[in-house]
């Protein structure tokens, strides 16, 4: 499972945690932007940083996860797993994943990557599956702030098959096969 941007919201962590273990994923990636709701953000539906640090913490053996623009060294004192990469890269036997936030690596600052690699940012709060010469774009949307009327969503990777969940209904509304 693959989501970003929860923002300290406990009301959508607890609601993504429920859709980790009915999913039957094995680890969640988080793409960043954990606890705190940022500057430029309102504050989301029941902020309560804490609560989220409890939620987490008992998965932490299941979670992946990098930095994100509003992750901070105080951030990583309190989580029990590790916060502060800037990107991770997953490969398996036919996928190489590049997964970062967004906010150092992305569209317009791309990492160096072999053509294709996926690269998976969170940062946006918009879901996006944007295929171009050499890569494919991916992003998850976001658990508690979505942006451009898009759903509250996450993702799931099964094989080579990515799936674009809406957290509110559960319902898929989209897909892409590699």
């Amino acid at each position: 499972m693959i989501a970003s941007d929860i923002h300290g919201s406990a009301y959508y962590c607890r609601r993504m945690l429920e859709a980790f273990r009915t999913s039957g994923a094995e680890r969640l990636l988080l793409l960043g932007d954990i606890l705190y709701h940022g500057p430029r953000n309102d504050l989301p539906r029941d902020y309560a940083p804490k609560d989220v640090i409890g939620m987490l913490n008992p998965y932490a053996d299941r979670i992946l996860c990098v930095r994100g623009n509003c992750e901070a060294e105080v951030d990583q004192m309190v989580l029990d797993f590790p916060v502060l990469a800037d990107y991770a890269l997953f490969m398996t036997e036919r996928l190489t994943i590049y997964a970062t936030h967004g906010h150092i690596w992305n569209l317009e600052h791309r990492p160096p990557m072999i053509p294709g690699t996926i690269l998976l940012n969170g940062h946006t709060h918009v879901p996006r599956c944007e295929e171009y010469p050499d890569f494919l774009y991916m992003n998850p949307g976001s658990v508690s702030i979505p942006k451009e009327d898009s759903p509250h969503s996450y993702m799931l990777l099964e094989e080579e098959t990515f799936t674009w969940i809406d957290l509110e209904t559960g319902k898929e509304y989209r897909k892409y096969q590699i």
